[in-house]
């Protein structure tokens, strides 16, 4: 099945809770790389998210009942790659890959800068499918920052695009 689904667009998940780590109370950031997620309704308008429960973005949406969506350009696939490899918990993946952060227009939550669009998402519900929590969010502001014609797209292990 794996490969009638590819190539898919790959996107940078941001996230910010307040959460307990290592029996310390602090707010934590976090970037996720996910492929599974899509517009779910125009009215009202809904965007959805399917992320792993094991993962620490998990965590902090579930807490937080924010998340943004940022499409990456194609050229950045290694710093997305990184997002996607690594936990969050233990590590400040803004400084590690060297994004950037700024602040989301309408939620508690950073977004990236090198995005070429965002949507900023409150979670209306979630729905559990198996190992994965899909976070339905109800789109509060959204933004195309520039018009970058190669979004970041992956094909089982690698990157790709379209033009």
């Amino acid at each position: 099945m794996v490969s009638l689904n590819h190539p898919t667009q790959v996107v940078l998940v941001t996230s910010q809770a307040e959460v307990d780590v290592l029996g310390k109370t602090q707010v934590k950031e976090d970037i996720i790389t996910i492929g599974w997620h899509m517009p779910t309704s125009f009215e009202p308008m809904l965007y959805a998210i399917s992320v792993g429960k094991t993962r620490f973005s998990c965590k902090l949406i579930r807490e937080s009942k924010a998340f943004v969506v940022n499409f990456m350009p194609y050229t950045l696939g290694k710093e997305v790659l990184f997002c996607g490899t690594r936990s969050g918990e233990h590590m400040d993946k803004f400084k590690e890959s060297g994004l950037a952060k700024e602040g989301a227009e309408k939620i508690d939550c950073p977004r990236v800068k090198e995005a070429s669009a965002y949507i900023e998402c409150e979670v209306i519900q979630e729905i559990e499918t198996g190992d994965h929590i899909i976070f339905v969010g109800s789109v509060v502001h959204s933004e195309a920052k520039n018009e970058a014609k190669r979004l970041l797209q992956k094909s089982h292990t690698e990157f790709t695009t379209t033009e």
